[in-house]
């Protein structure tokens, strides 16, 4: 059994985003101090973390939340997801009895969570601190919904209660189920590659404001117009996407050893959906955003307002994106409304946070 401090990082089972932002602060205490031990329990791909965390880490593919269930990254299906949190709470006790077993098994002295809403109620079970981080709880979204989600919202709440300290990040909900809030800045990863070299090995040669990095989160996007991008032979478009055509313009990019956040150093903009990650990733690096809108779920209208007031930004419907010709490319970025910035350091003063705490025990 390890003596050394052990960090418990529970990331909801919704998405990459989540996982990105915590596996970046996960990255970041490991940095600072290499003896705390990392578990990684998601149901994350084993490889999105490793993009993030170069060292040792123990992955525990455990999901204690569903999120949003849905079919690509716009298209929601609540009725599956309703069902789902319905047999979570049914299953509560035991969920919460196993993995707080778990936990004192193997000695781990705090969990950090992002935010599957079981995770202070295991904490607490296990007799150790949970501290949580981000922009909106799941309460927010479900409660939007009405209906049967409502009686959801209030138990997701209750279960907020139980956490020690949120750490709150920018382009947020109040949150106030949570009791103790510390404000910090926009989280995520560094580009960790040589620009140069990333050039010459993909091809890319447009000039910076003619290159544009297609990105759409984990679940993707069905049916992308690739053919747009044939309307812009001078341009070149940057994509992670497995599934897209040939195209003499297109640069995708297969392998799984890089992350969007490489390629956002040599871009003019990134096209995206609305999602913290991304956003707060591309705000960080000062990139502009062009982003599709998404209705039905609450966190859009504050990621959309967030960009508008920090970032060069574009706001395209789905209609102009699916089915138009891309004119928004010819259109002038809009500028910022707030003059100052996000304070970008939301990753190190939690990780600093997560290592202060190891080192008064």
């Amino acid at each position: 059994m390890s003596k050394k401090p052990i960090l418990y990082v529970a990331i909801t089972n919704h998405g990459f985003g989540h996982a990105v932002r915590a596996a970046s602060v996960a990255a970041e205490v490991q940095r600072l101090d290499p003896e705390i031990l990392l578990i990684m329990v998601t149901t994350t791909p084993r490889w999105l973390l490793d993009n993030y965390i170069t060292g040792d880490f123990i992955h525990r593919p455990r999901g204690f939340d569903v999120g949003v269930i849905q079919s690509d990254s716009l298209n929601m299906d609540k009725t599956a997801t309703l069902e789902k949190l319905r047999q979570i709470q049914t299953q509560q006790k035991s969920i919460v009895a196993a993995e707080a077993s778990f936990i004192r098994q193997n000695r781990v002295g705090l969990m950090l969570a992002d935010i599957p809403p079981l995770a202070g109620a295991i904490a607490k079970a296990a007799g150790i601190p949970c501290w949580m981080m981000g922009n909106f709880g799941w309460d927010f979204i479900y409660e939007a919904w009405g209906g049967e989600f409502i009686e959801i919202a209030d138990w997701i709440r209750e279960c907020f209660s139980q956490c020690d300290r949120l750490f709150r990040l920018p382009l947020h909900e109040p949150m106030s189920g949570f009791p103790i809030i510390t404000d910090v800045g926009l989280t995520g990863g560094y580009p960790r590659h040589n620009l140069d070299e990333l050039r010459t090995r993909f091809g890319i040669t447009a000039p910076v404001d003619k290159t544009i990095l297609l990105t759409f989160g984990g679940l993707g996007l069905q049916e992308i117009p690739y053919e747009n991008v044939l309307k812009f032979p001078d341009w070149q478009f940057i994509t992670l996407d497995r599934d897209t055509p040939d195209l003499p313009n297109l640069v995708q990019i297969a392998d799984r050893t890089y992350r969007p956040i490489d390629f956002m150093p040599f871009c003019g903009r990134v096209i995206s959906k609305p999602g913290y990650s991304t956003f707060s990733e591309a705000l960080r690096l000062e990139l502009p955003i062009v982003s599709l809108t998404r209705e039905g779920f609450a966190e859009s209208p504050l990621l959309l307002e967030g960009i508008q007031n920090y970032a060069y930004h574009q706001i395209v419907t789905p209609s102009e994106f699916f089915r138009g010709s891309w004119e928004f490319l010819h259109q002038p970025l809009q500028p910022p409304r707030q003059s100052q910035q996000l304070p970008k350091d939301g990753t190190e003063a939690i990780a600093l946070a997560i290592v202060n705490y190891f080192q008064t025990l």
